[in-house]
């Protein structure tokens, strides 16, 4: 990823960069608060399964989100972890101050293309965001170069709103101009209510691109509340995108849009990808295993996917998918 603090290293030989969003979208929507030490065994043996990007937390007061409240610690914790680029959501300037402070490799500002649930979920006007993105990117531009973090502006609710409905091409482009004047090093789309079908990913895509260009949008969060989530994924490949997001067990949603539940599953994302001969860095044995931790922590909470039940294919094996795909 451009501009990230990490060392090459650390993404060299990747196709498909996954960001795992759980410990940070996931936890919020879940009831249950897990305790600190679980989520550092989380990320830890996530880390340790390949995946090398993890949104950890956001920098929210607690009284909004207490599963959140151990964020600061968390990033902490994260940024002892070789090669891991450590991401979190900041909904301000007092947020993104927390971050840079703790020292995260990666910040997102998420700006709803929905203006509606921008007030429901970060009580902010669209040229408040933007002004608040403009001060964000002119404070990490006083920091010097080896601490400046790379600042993403996601453009949530881009598909369509539980609260507006669909939200005119016009108005997303203008806020992705926006965000990019502002300062942003690049852009990203979520389909925080899961509203989003294959074409209207890459209708989106096609529109971005063209105004904010290939390279200043590279990302796409995408949730599976319809059922359509990886042939989302897939759709965003066909387009060029390199980065796709998705939570362990499909944890999460967004608590301020109704109706907005599971995240893309992990598991199963990387078993699509590396299916396609597409490297991930993540071996899906030891990515599975993790979903123990988050049972023991979380009894009686649902998680999701398929591969976790059904298994891999007799005789799958990421290097054999990769033969596959060079034979053909």
């Amino acid at each position: 990823m451009q501009g990230l603090d990490i060392p090459d290293a650390a993404i060299s030989g990747i196709d498909i960069l996954v960001s795992e969003v759980g410990p940070r979208d996931g936890l919020q929507s879940v009831s249950q608060i897990m305790p600190t030490e679980t989520k550092k065994a989380w990320i830890n043996a996530e880390a340790a399964a390949g995946v090398r990007e993890i949104e950890v937390g956001s920098f929210v007061p607690a009284s909004i989100l207490p599963q959140l409240a151990d964020t600061a610690e968390i990033v902490a914790h994260a940024l002892t972890i070789p090669g891991l680029t450590v991401a979190v959501l900041v909904p301000n300037m007092r947020g993104a101050v927390a971050a840079i402070e703790a020292g995260a490799h990666k910040i997102t500002l998420p700006l709803s293309v929905s203006e509606t649930h921008s007030l429901r979920n970060l009580r902010r006007t669209h040229d408040q965001v933007l002004a608040e993105a403009k001060e964000i990117a002119g404070l990490i531009a006083t920091l010097p170069a080896e601490r400046r973090p790379h600042f993403e502006g996601s453009l949530s609710t881009a598909f369509g709103c539980t609260l507006e409905g669909p939200i005119p091409d016009a108005q997303i482009a203008r806020l992705a101009e926006g965000l990019m004047a502002a300062g942003c090093d690049e852009v990203g789309i979520s389909d925080t209510t899961g509203y989003a079908d294959p074409a209207a990913v890459k209708r989106l895509i096609a529109l971005l691109h063209g105004v904010v260009g290939v390279q200043a949008l590279t990302g796409i969060h995408l949730h599976n509340t319809r059922g359509l989530g990886l042939a989302n994924a897939l759709a965003a490949l066909d387009c060029g995108l390199t980065t796709l997001d998705s939570s362990l067990g499909g944890l999460g949603g967004c608590p301020f849009a109704p109706g907005a539940s599971g995240n893309i599953v992990t598991e199963d994302l990387v078993f699509m990808l590396e299916a396609m001969g597409l490297r991930t860095g993540i071996d899906i044995d030891r990515l599975t295993a993790v979903r123990d931790i988050l049972c023991r922590a979380m009894p009686g909470e649902p998680l999701y996917g398929f591969i976790p039940d059904a298994g891999l294919p007799l005789g799958f094996n990421t290097a054999g998918a990769r033969r596959i795909k060079e034979a053909s």
